[in-house]
């Protein structure tokens, strides 16, 4: 059948379950990653005519073409771009079978991918790892740390099996679940010797004409931060510099003048051991609490239950302790 001959009938079980095979997913993967047939063909270890078979055979079983043959490569239609999403998506779980197979297979208890975000999230994961490791030795662990607009990406993709952070868009509440674990506070700082540290009766309006690192646009402390501003009606006339990194930031601020907006758990430590200055100023807002995001009417392995049942039992100790 060729492509101009698609019915446009319904796609049935039998022709997505029964006919695409594992080796399909596989080269449908490659060539949304190549968009390229020879390249594709180069990788999967097959001849470029081999691949170009490939390439009708699955069309003919979806009855749709999904790639328009350009001069030099290949362009996914809206069809192809589903479709190369699903392809990942159902790699990701055969290779999770795969691992979590071996592991249980050879005594262990597991993997487990874990996405979290920065400040007192990370020190909630942190203790419950070193739980979760007195408990089951054997568990491996993949820890990933990001922003949560990230973190959400990976966890659609199955690339993390949960996260540890928050929503960044309403949509998302329809597609995973939230269970709330902390809330958290902010901070301004900046390094030892800034000209602030130790200043009185500060307000905002003096911070507005110093320079500031700030997180990404995306990210919650960024909202928070622009929130404050733009309530106020300042503006940070001075030098910006954006980055996600609070590595980054600290260096940056122990060489500069420049001021952060910070979770205060997250720069705790480095205020102690005078690394960092806290700039006392009164601030209207903290950040959105954040909490457990799981994919919705999903039960979780025994290895993710295993996790969250420490997850939960630390974070309500950290809330009766303060």
């Amino acid at each position: 059948m060729s492509p101009d001959a698609f019915t446009g009938k319904p796609l049935s079980m039998a022709q997505a379950c029964g006919r695409l095979r594992f080796r399909h997913l596989q080269f449908l993967d490659i060539l949304g990653q190549t968009r390229n047939l020879r390249l594709t063909a180069e990788q999967m270890h097959i001849t470029q005519p081999a691949a170009t078979k490939i390439l009708m055979d699955i069309e003919q079983i979806l009855e749709a073409r999904l790639f328009d043959r350009l001069s030099r490569g290949m362009r996914p239609n809206e069809l192809g771009l589903f479709t190369l999403r699903y392809a990942g998506v159902a790699l990701a779980g055969h290779r999770k079978f795969v691992d979590e197979f071996n592991a249980l297979r050879h005594g262990g208890h597991g993997h487990l991918t874990i996405g979290a975000i920065t400040g007192s999230a990370a020190h909630l994961l942190m203790a419950s790892v070193a739980e979760i490791q007195r408990l089951r030795p054997l568990l491996v662990l993949k820890i990933l740390e990001q922003s949560s607009d990230q973190l959400v990406v990976w966890l659609a993709e199955r690339k993390i099996d949960l996260m540890i952070g928050r929503f960044t868009d309403e949509a998302q509440k329809a597609q995973f679940q939230y269970e709330r674990l902390a809330s958290e506070q902010l901070q301004v700082v900046a390094g030892v010797d800034h000209p602030l540290r130790g200043a009185l009766d500060l307000e905002l309006t003096q911070l507005a004409h110093w320079p500031w690192i700030l997180y990404p646009t995306s990210t919650a402390v960024r909202r928070v931060c622009d929130d404050i501003f733009g309530r106020n009606g300042l503006a940070l006339a001075c030098g910006v510099v954006e980055t996600p990194s609070f590595l980054f930031a600290l260096e940056l601020m122990q060489r500069t003048d420049m001021l952060s907006l910070q979770p205060a758990a997250l720069v705790d430590k480095y205020v102690k051991k005078g690394l960092l200055a806290r700039i006392p100023v009164e601030l209207p807002d903290r950040l959105p609490d954040y909490g457990l995001i799981t994919r919705l009417d999903e039960p979780p392995t025994p290895a993710a239950q295993a996790f969250t049942d420490v997850l939960r039992t630390l974070a309500g100790t950290a809330a009766e302790t303060g």
